[in-house]
């Protein structure tokens, strides 16, 4: 299971479904850091050992190729589908045998 930081919009009920599966959730609004820039949630994350969890794929794409020395970050796109998306966040964990440096997209399915 990960230590991950889900940062300000990505979806609650996400998180809740992924901490049942037994991933170490702390997002950015229990962190107290609410209002922190993208960098800044990578800070964080960096500091705290932290795969960060977002929607923001263009963003953290362009941070990751600037800095790839993090804990993994995953990129996902909107599906409005909860269950699914957490099903899909963490076999993509689960495959990986450390997400250390790593980019992973997780992308909704094509219909």
């Amino acid at each position: 299971m990960a230590n991950i930081y889900a940062d300000e919009q990505f979806p609650l009920p996400v998180v809740k479904l992924l901490r049942a599966m037994g991933h170490n959730i702390l997002t950015v609004q229990e962190s107290g850091n609410a209002g922190f820039t993208d960098p800044e949630v990578l800070e964080f994350a960096v500091n705290n050992e932290r795969v960060v969890l977002t929607q923001n794929r263009h963003d953290f794409v362009r941070l990751h190729r600037l800095e790839a020395n993090h804990a993994g970050i995953i990129v996902c796109s909107v599906d409005r589908n909860v269950t699914s998306l957490a099903r899909r966040i963490n076999e993509a964990i689960e495959r990986e045998e450390t997400l250390r440096n790593k980019l992973i997209r997780v992308n909704r399915p094509q219909n």
